[in-house]
């Protein structure tokens, strides 16, 4: 636990270093790291302590260059959200989510090679689509415990300074996540090496704040936009492959392949599904061969009784359904003790 504590603070200062610098997105960058530490739900409580810590440092270094007129409709919009999103964790898996979060923010790559600061437009939003913007910020932010990085291309085209996005995100986020910490206890998804976790994350938080404030000042307008673009667009291929492995092992997905005498084959577990696809050559043939595992019932009554005439001392049949190119056919494989002791081709 010693050893995960210290990777898990090393991470948070990093990312909330880079979060300060880009304007936000620190969460989305420490679910990949969180998620191999922690059960999946519990991961946003964990998130949830460390950056109500960091909003609430932001709060006091930059509190001069808050934007009122954002956070007036953004929080109101945004506290009903939470709740709704915090009770849906616990009869909605994240995985879901991320992925189509990930795809999200992997959409803001072209924005990282615009060449000139003038191709980011500023567009001042209407006040009813600040609304929409807090109530699906909050809403997600309680399903997942952070998406900072989702909502900073609305910053960023809002014709903010770097300091202002900083504050003004603070602003916004330090209410939602003293409501989020009360629910996650509520729902019973703080557990002890949860706290743990984000006390870490908190402490590395407020360092990274006060470290980076002076950085800040000195970046350009421009520079600060290309960051942020770019830090959205990583954390996006970040999370979908994290999503993607995490969406896999649930579903007990399996790939593997093998080069053989002549040929290749490569097989596929998905669920409860086998399937396997070969390709074989020789001089004057190529093959391409799909196999699915089947359950011996699918056969006819008279294939049946031909495998199970032919299993003699194994305790184990699998059948596979062949298909081929203008043909179809089965094979049986007979096991003992998990070896394989006979196979058998029938049409």
């Amino acid at each position: 636990m010693v050893t995960e504590i210290a990777i898990i603070s090393v991470c948070s200062y990093l990312a909330f270093s880079l979060s300060a610098l880009c304007g936000g997105g620190a969460g989305l960058i420490l679910m990949p790291v969180l998620s191999g530490i922690l059960p999946v739900s519990q991961v946003p409580a964990a998130l949830s302590i460390g950056t109500f810590s960091s909003s609430a440092s932001r709060l006091v270094v930059f509190y001069r260059n808050i934007c009122w007129h954002i956070v007036a409709y953004f929080v109101p919009a945004a506290l009903p959200a939470v709740w709704l999103g915090a009770w849906l964790l616990k009869f909605v898996n994240p995985v879901y989510l991320e992925m189509v979060m990930g795809l999200f923010l992997i959409l803001n790559l072209p924005l990282v090679f615009k060449k000139s600061s003038e191709n980011y437009a500023v567009k001042k939003p209407t006040n009813l689509f600040l609304i929409f913007i807090g109530f699906l910020a909050g809403f997600l932010s309680g399903l997942t415990g952070a998406v900072g990085l989702l909502f900073n291309r609305f910053y960023l085209r809002y014709g903010l300074t770097n300091q202002e996005i900083v504050a003004t995100r603070a602003a916004n986020e330090i209410v939602l996540h003293v409501i989020k910490i009360v629910l996650y206890t509520l729902f019973g998804l703080t557990t002890a090496k949860a706290l743990a976790v984000g006390l870490a994350v908190a402490v590395s938080a407020v360092l990274a704040t006060f470290t980076i404030k002076f950085v800040l000042p000195l970046l350009s307008e421009f520079i600060f936009k290309k960051i942020g673009y770019t830090a959205m667009a990583l954390s996006g291929v970040v999370m979908l492959g994290q999503a993607g492995t995490d969406f896999t092992g649930m579903n007990k997905g399996f790939l593997s392949t093998k080069i053989a005498t002549r040929g290749v084959e490569a097989k596929v577990q998905w669920q409860n599904s086998h399937y396997s696809l070969e390709y074989t050559y020789d001089d004057d043939d190529h093959q391409f061969t799909f196999e699915q595992v089947i359950p011996i019932t699918d056969l006819s009554a008279d294939r049946q009784e031909y495998v199970v005439s032919q299993k003699g001392n194994s305790d184990r049949i699998v059948i596979e359904a062949v298909y081929e190119v203008d043909e179809q056919s089965y094979e049986a494989y007979y096991y003992r003790n998990n070896k394989l002791i006979k196979k058998i081709a029938f049409e």
